[in-house]
């Protein structure tokens, strides 16, 4: 906080030293006492991340815009990071001149301006000029090489070369084709979905969207009989239940390939989106607020800048884009249910956040396997194991057994009937699942630990946990396992290499350390094994029975030592 606050003090001084504030008319003095107060809290507020306050300080000293580019530049950017881009556009247009409009933003946004208007040969200008103030090998250059792709586009109707940027070139020229009703788009949209070096399903909201605007419908109900109901998409699950209730043009009235705006509005988003894969969340924000100016119909793409305010932990500006969100659009409305919950348990804890879940759940429309199976986490996660079990009954009830995630469901179903000590249902679950998916290994260490526990089928639950630790050998808790297995065999050298590590990686569990006192205590060295039971019992997770069996152990040690 102190750097920022300097940089901002530097930055503002230079800004002074070369202002007329220092002017000794008595016309200047007063400028001085009107508005110097403002110039310092428009920059520091800009630089704290609270552009709405920003606004607003930029907003009473426009009377500088013209003379100082770096003011106006922080100004139009606070204006686009509060939704406000055409003003920023507006401002950009009147304050501009030859001095003043450098950079890369102000020429981007006079740009899309040009582009949004169709003034295709006014955008070339625009796009000129921002060649020449480019950063060779930057972001900018890419942005750029896109904008002059599309803009020739629109401008000949015919497709524009695209530079080689791998990936992101076949998602440009699937655009490229779509725009031109070119069947060749369906092609690279399907490409772009039987990639497996990272998440492309996005495209096949788009690739829908096409074959719909061809009425391909049995195409469009193939494909959706496809679509995973619980791990896919937000937006691909609100594809799915449009399809399945017949509402095909929704599609269209979010979207449309033949628009400019529309594909330069998911172009951007593309660009959001990566931004906040790297966690520059303010970047993010204000190439997406520039995609929804471009197409505002697009309203679930709002749900990336509400994670991203959640993720910079300004919650109440994630609560106002979430209120965009409701019950009419589907599984977005439970997006924003859920996210509302996960916001006000962080801050209050456990019984307001229930209640208000509880309360939100009772009007819901919309019951999907997809908001069973979070529920039945969400009240696992709280330890009601029996409501966890009542909804994650329902997702299965709502999925077919060839489902990737029936297996899953399964397990986690499971893992609830083992809390409530029904082990027969447990077992039979947790079995089905490795039935279901095979040599799973988080199911493989949560069945073999819990009959390690039972003190049954020991020598099995030890081949299955080192089957486990053989596909995950840095996971804590099958390394855990292991080593409790190795404890029970009465292999306490081998329990104690494995314990340790498991200790390395999770040093405050106290489970872990539990079970590490254990085996040292049977290696003799006791005082050792006292130190780390008085650990877990330190911890803020130690779990009532556990809490007091390390008490008896801290009383009158290990049986049979």
């Amino acid at each position: 906080m102190l750097v920022r606050f300097l940089k901002t003090l530097f930055i503002f001084l230079i800004f002074l030293y070369h202002s007329s504030v220092f002017s000794k008319s008595t016309e200047n003095n007063n400028f001085n006492q009107r508005y110097l107060s403002n110039y310092f809290s428009a920059l520091v507020s800009y630089e704290n991340g609270d552009n709405e306050l920003a606004v607003k300080y930029f907003n009473s000293t426009k009377s500088i815009l013209k003379d100082h580019p770096y003011y106006l530049d922080k100004y139009v950017e606070s204006l686009v990071l509060n939704n406000k881009v055409r003003e920023a556009i507006n401002q950009i247009k009147f304050f501009k001149s030859k001095n003043n409009i450098d950079n890369f933003q102000t020429t981007l946004l006079l740009t899309i301006d040009a582009l949004k208007k169709s003034n295709f040969n006014k955008a070339s200008d625009h796009l000129s000029y921002m060649k020449s103030i480019l950063i060779p090998n930057s972001y900018e250059q890419i942005i750029y090489d896109i904008l002059k792709s599309y803009n020739q586009l629109f401008l000949e109707k015919k497709i524009s070369e695209v530079k080689n940027y791998g990936k992101l070139s076949k998602i440009l020229l699937a655009f490229q084709y779509c725009y031109l009703g070119d069947d060749r788009a369906n092609n690279y949209f399907t490409a772009l979905l039987n990639l497996e070096d990272g998440d492309y399903s996005r495209y096949l909201f788009f690739y829908i969207s096409n074959l719909i605007s061809n009425n391909e419908y049995e195409s469009v109900k193939s494909l959706s009989l496809k679509i995973e109901p619980i791990t896919s998409t937000l937006l691909i699950l609100q594809s799915k239940n449009w399809i399945d209730q017949s509402k095909f043009d929704n599609f269209s009235k979010i979207f449309s390939c033949k628009s400019e705006t529309d594909v330069l509005a998911e172009i951007f988003f593309l660009i959001s989106n990566l931004y906040s894969s790297q966690e520059d969340y303010d970047v993010s924000n204000f190439y997406l607020n520039i995609s929804n100016y471009l197409n505002p119909k697009f309203i679930f793409n709002f749900s990336l800048s509400a994670e991203n305010y959640y993720l910079m932990n300004k919650d109440a500006k994630a609560k106002k884009v979430l209120k965009k969100f409701n019950d009419k659009d589907g599984i977005y409305y439970w997006y924003r249910i859920k996210k509302e919950f996960n916001i006000l348990k962080e801050a209050e804890g456990k019984e307001n956040s229930l209640t208000f879940l509880n309360s939100k759940i009772k009007n819901l429309k919309l019951k999907s396997p997809k908001i069973y199976f979070d529920l039945g986490n969400i009240y696992k996660g709280f330890k009601e194991y029996n409501k966890s079990i009542e909804n994650y009954n329902f997702a299965l009830e709502g999925i077919s057994k060839d489902s990737d995630s029936y297996a899953d469901i399964l397990y986690r179903r499971g893992g609830s009937h083992e809390r409530l000590k029904d082990y027969k249902k447990a077992d039979e679950d947790l079995l089905l699942s490795l039935e279901l998916s095979p040599d799973q290994p988080y199911v493989l260490n949560y069945l073999a630990y819990s009959w390690l526990e039972r003190k049954i089928k020991i020598k099995q639950s030890m081949e299955m946990l080192l089957n486990a630790y053989e596909q995950k050998q840095t996971d804590p808790y099958i390394i855990d396992s292991v080593g409790w297995a190795y404890y029970l065999t009465e292999d306490y050298v081998s329990a104690e290499k494995y314990l340790k590590n498991a200790l390395l990686i999770m040093p405050e569990d106290p489970v872990v350390n539990d079970h590490y006192g254990d085996v040292l205590w049977r290696l003799d060295m006791k005082l050792q094994a006292i130190y780390y039971w008085n650990a877990a019992l330190s911890s803020e997770e130690v779990e009532d029975k556990l809490k007091k069996d390390i008490n008896k152990k801290l009383l009158f040690g290990l049986k049979n030592s």
